[in-house]
């Protein structure tokens, strides 16, 4: 079969099964390298797709009979749940791993001995034992695929010694090996290479801008001030009643943090859970039921946590104390918004972290070399938290170097909201700023004075040099007749005018988390106005991100259909799968086949269900 009909096939099995018109990017490449038979390094974000680059060339495979592909994934709980969706698509996949029964284990192997699987998923541990490699040499292997592959690297943030015995599968088949990671920098990139022996492999990167995450960094030193500031993130994000959209993690680097910071959170009235490794296995179930079902709202944990989780709400994630790389901070952010919708990714800083990270490495086994790793990345974590430019900049240019990424125009720096102790000082900071003359200004104080809201002396300042930001369109700065007329000017001379004007009374502040510029005597926005504008806008809010009726109920359905199951809710449908089949209505079994993201399996299972919701509902007020 040649290399076009190849990946024919491959949108016929993505469409087929899992019910989706086109690969998204960076899939596309990924699939089209593994069906042609080439090894692949796949480097893509969190939520971005990554086990479609496999299991999409799993399933050409066996449909032509090249044999079973076989799963390498360093954790149970990841295995189980990507068996039980594939499950749900009609597709025949096992697993084995030491928390099964007897009974299981010998099913999985009977059935992969018939060649009834299209895919086995196994641990690294299992992977390496030679019973299970002299199995391997009964049938035929049609593809290797190596999950979360950074941590074969001791550069990674991950490492796991028994990925290093993986190289030893090469030798047992010519199968193509797929090595797909979220998090590794080009040095992690080359070991990966080395240490699997892959053969002129295809490097993918594509997906490590979000554009829906907006980053921030707090410098705050004492764990009471953190506590403070984390409640006002949860408060903004709308965390605080116990039932609602949109859910939160908040990562800590000890168990003891952990718990304490849970603990403050529930005194302070919101719906928090926390996990750690070093609860019972019960009780981190538990504790991951209640924050998928949304009982709880807020999970504070450590990096035991995270993982394959796929939910999709996730509006903010918080940092209470700074990890220990860049790759570590970059995928657990990443785990937010995953739903496509705005979400928020904030990091506290101070050097106690650091030491605490240095600590706790003190607790694993170490070499001078991997001292130095260690130390490496905690240089770059604290650049990253220092540093005056764009936060997403910083984070892409991390694992790809000659990306030319724009500015986000979302993080704090690029909205001038950075706190100045996280702020380096640059050459152009590091000299006084020039004074503005008298009629640039009167121009500033005639800016404030047409806007209808208070603003931020950063924006305001980037508005006037004619920013093109997408944060300056929210405030009608873009609008301003003075946008763009003070391009001469740098932007800190800008800001120390504001601030003159500040002091001269001609220019006040208003708010107090985050102050803002604005006319003495002018009076805000009226609480009523403001009430009524808020509601509207919640409404529009709910109405294009929460769907209708129809939404309501199909979100009710997949939690009644998942318990019944004992699957997870996305299993059932998917929340962007929700809302598409809200907002086109279909009437007939052909108008559902064409939403994305339903497969024939789903529709033979779940259409005439939800096309009665459909029905009930449709039309209905939103």
């Amino acid at each position: 079969m040649g290399d076009e009909a190849t990946l024919e096939a491959a949108r016929a099995v993505l469409a087929d099964v899992f019910g989706y018109e086109d690969f998204r990017l960076g899939q596309g490449a990924a699939v089209a390298a593994v069906v042609s038979g080439r090894d692949a390094v796949v480097l893509l974000s969190t939520g971005s797709g990554k086990s479609l680059c496999y299991q999409v060339p799993a399933l050409v495979a066996s449909r032509r009979g090249a044999g079973t592909t076989l799963v390498v994934s360093p954790l149970i709980a990841l295995m189980q749940d990507q068996v039980a969706a594939l499950a749900g698509r009609g597709v025949k996949a096992a697993a084995l791993h030491s928390h099964q029964e007897a009974d299981a284990q010998r099913a999985a192997v009977a059935a992969f001995l018939r060649g009834e699987l299209d895919l086995l998923y196994v641990s690294p541990e299992r992977a390496a034992k030679p019973s299970f490699q002299r199995m391997l040499l009964q049938l035929p292997i049609a593809l290797l695929a190596i999950d979360e592959a950074h941590c074969v690297s001791e550069w990674g943030h991950d490492f796991r010694p028994d990925y290093l015995t993986l190289r030893e599968l090469r030798e047992l088949t010519d199968a193509p090996m797929v090595a797909l990671t979220a998090t590794a920098t080009p040095r992690v990139l080359e070991e990966i290479q080395t240490h699997l022996a892959l053969r002129d492999p295809a490097v993918v990167r594509a997906g490590l801008e979000r554009p829906n995450l907006s980053f921030a960094v707090h410098a705050i030193r004492t764990q009471a001030v953190r506590l403070e500031r984390l409640e006002h993130e949860l408060d903004a994000a709308g965390l605080r009643p116990h039932r609602g959209a949109g859910r939160a993690i908040v990562y800590c680097s000890t168990r003891k943090t952990t718990d304490a910071v849970a603990k403050a959170l529930r005194v302070a009235r919101f719906a928090a859970g926390h996990y750690h490794a070093g609860r019972t296995k019960l009780a981190r179930e538990r504790a991951q039921q209640a924050f998928e079902s949304g009982r709880t709202r807020v999970l504070v944990a450590t990096n035991a946590f995270g993982m394959g989780i796929d939910v999709p709400d996730i509006r903010l994630i918080v940092h209470f104390q700074t990890p220990g790389s860049v790759e570590a901070y970059f995928q657990e952010a990443g785990r937010a918004g995953r739903d496509g919708n705005p979400a928020r990714c904030v990091l506290f800083f101070g050097a106690a972290d650091l030491a605490t990270q240095r600590r706790l490495a003190q607790a694993s086994a170490s070499t001078p070399s991997l001292e130095r790793r260690r130390e490496d990345a905690l240089a770059a974590m604290e650049r990253y938290a220092t540093g005056a430019a764009c936060r997403e900049q910083r984070l892409v240019a991390h694992f790809d170097a000659k990306s030319e990424t724009p500015a986000c125009g979302r993080c704090d720096v690029c909205c001038g909201e950075a706190s100045a102790p996280t702020r380096a000082v640059t050459r152009a900071e590091a000299s006084p700023p020039e004074a503005l003359p008298a009629e640039a200004r009167e121009r500033i104080v005639a800016a404030v004075d047409r806007l209808s809201r208070p603003v931020g002396k950063g924006n305001l300042a980037r508005a006037l040099r004619g920013s093109r930001a997408k944060s300056l369109a929210r405030g009608g700065l873009l609008t301003l007749p003075e946008y763009g007329t003070f391009a001469e000017f740098s932007e800190a001379g800008i800001v120390a005018a504001i601030e003159s004007l500040i002091q001269e009374r001609r220019l006040r502040r208003t708010g107090s988390k985050y102050p803002m510029v604005w006319i003495p005597g002018k009076p805000l926005r009226g609480p009523k106005a403001e009430a009524a504008t808020g509601t509207r806008n919640a409404r529009k809010q709910r109405s294009s991100r929460f769907g209708g009726p129809i939404a309501r109920e199909l979100d009710n359905y997949r939690r009644r259909t998942a318990r019944e199951l004992k699957w997870k809710a996305y299993m059932v449908l998917q929340h962007k799968t929700i809302l598409a089949i809200d907002r086109e209505e279909p009437a007939t079994p052909e108008a559902l086949a064409r939403i994305p993201g339903l497969g024939p399996a789903k529709l033979e299972r779940f259409g005439d269900d939800i096309l009665d919701v459909v029905r009930r509902n449709r039309g209905g007020a939103r």
